[in-house]
C-alpha cells in the first residue's frame, strides 16, 4: 500500500478530515473548533479542493495548518469543473496553492474523470507538477476502476504512480467493495473514501425527523432516497443503542474496517457534530461486529455476477 508522509516524513493518520463546509456552512470559528479537535484526536490529513465553497475552504485549512504544516498531509483536487485539460489543472492548482499560502501539497487529486479530455494530457500535466515539487502524490476521485487502471498504464510513462483514490464509500453505498477496493488491494494504492456517514443518513437524525443535505439537496435526496438504506440507518441505530455508542461512531469505524486499510474522511459542521465521528478513531471492531454491521445492508455481488463464488 502506498505510504503517504507529512514533510517531516510522519505516516498520515489512519482517519482524515474532509474541509468541505469551511467558510460555508461552517463560519471560521466552527472551522477552527473543528481543526482544534481533529489535531487533539491524532487526525492529520485534510483534505480540501479547488471547487469548496469558493475557495474559503482553502484559504481557512492554510491559515490552520501553517504552525504545523512539517506534521500534516495536506491534499486538494482540480478538475471538476472546467476539464481535465493542462491549462486548467495548472490554472486550478496556482491558485489553490495561492489560497493554502503551500508552494507543496502531499495530494493532489484530479476531482473526477473526464472524458473529453485525454488521459494522457493530464497525467503528464501532472508528472510536471511532480518533477517542479510542488505535489508529491497523484490521486483520483470519483473514478471507476477500469478508469483508474487506464489512467495507472498512461502514468507508467511517466515514471508516475496513482497513489491514491477517493471512492463514495458507507454502509448503504457499497459499490466500490465490487471492484475498487480490490484492485486498490491488488495494486497498492492507498484508499480515502469520502461521505461515511452517507450525508449524515446514518447519525439516525432523519429518522428523527432532522433536517440535514438529504432533505435540503435534490442530489443527496436522490442518492439516499431508497427505502432500504433508511431502514439499514434505524437499524445501525438500534444496535448503537444497544451497544451504548452513537450511531456516526459505528459508521465511521464500520468505513474504516474493510480489510483494505481505507482511511474515511470525517467532515461536519461544528465540534459538537463532529464528535462522535471522531470518537471512531479510538473505536475497537472486532470481526463479530464488523460481520453484524454488514448484515444491516446488502453486500454487493462480485464483478462477475456468479454469486455462487462469492
Amino acid at each position: 500500500m502506498t505510504q503517504i508522509a507529512s514533510p517531516a516524513g510522519l505516516p498520515a493518520s489512519r482517519f482524515a478530515f474532509g474541509t468541505m463546509q469551511f467558510g460555508g456552512a461552517a463560519d471560521e470559528a466552527a472551522s477552527r473548533a473543528m481543526f482544534d479537535a481533529c489535531i487533539e484526536a491524532g487526525i492529520t490529513h485534510f483534505d480540501t479542493a479547488h471547487l469548496y465553497t469558493d475557495g474559503a475552504s482553502e484559504e481557512l485549512l492554510g491559515r490552520f495548518a501553517a504552525p504545523l504544516r512539517d506534521r500534516l498531509v495536506i491534499a486538494t483536487k482540480a478538475g471538476y469543473a472546467g476539464g481535465a485539460g493542462r491549462d486548467n489543472i495548472l490554472a486550478q492548482f496556482d491558485i489553490s496553492r495561492r489560497r493554502l499560502g503551500m508552494d507543496h501539497v502531499e495530494i493532489l487529486y484530479l476531482h473526477r474523470f473526464d472524458a473529453d479530455t485525454d488521459l494522457r494530457e493530464t497525467l503528464e500535466t501532472f508528472a510536471s507538477l511532480r518533477d517542479a515539487g510542488k505535489i508529491g502524490h497523484v490521486g483520483l476521485s470519483n473514478f471507476a476502476a477500469w478508469q483508474v487502471m487506464k489512467a495507472a498504464c498512461i502514468a507508467q510513462d511517466f515514471d508516475l504512480r496513482v497513489s491514491i483514490l477517493q471512492p463514495m464509500y458507507n454502509l448503504v453505498k457499497r459499490q466500490a467493495e465490487v471492484e475498487i477496493l480490490p484492485m486498490c488491494q491488488s495494486e497498492g494504492i492507498a484508499i480515502a473514501p469520502y461521505s461515511p456517514l452517507a450525508g449524515g443518513l446514518l447519525t439516525g437524525k432523519y429518522a428523527q425527523g432532522g433536517t440535514g443535505r438529504l432533505t435540503d439537496n435534490d442530489r443527496y435526496a436522490a442518492r439516499y432516497g431508497q427505502d432500504w438504506m433508511h431502514q439499514t440507518a434505524r437499524d445501525l441505530t438500534l444496535t448503537a443503542d444497544e451497544l451504548g455508542i452513537h450511531p456516526a461512531t459505528l459508521a465511521a469505524a464500520w468505513a474504516a474496517r474493510h480489510p483494505a486499510g481505507p482511511t474515511p474522511i470525517l467532515s461536519g459542521r461544528s465540534a459538537e457534530q463532529l464528535k462522535p465521528s471522531l470518537d471512531a478513531v479510538s473505536f475497537h471492531m472486532d470481526d463479530a461486529l464488523y460481520a453484524r454491521l454488514c448484515a444491516l445492508s446488502p453486500t454487493p455481488p462480485p464483478a462477475t455476477d456468479r454469486l455462487e463464488e462469492a
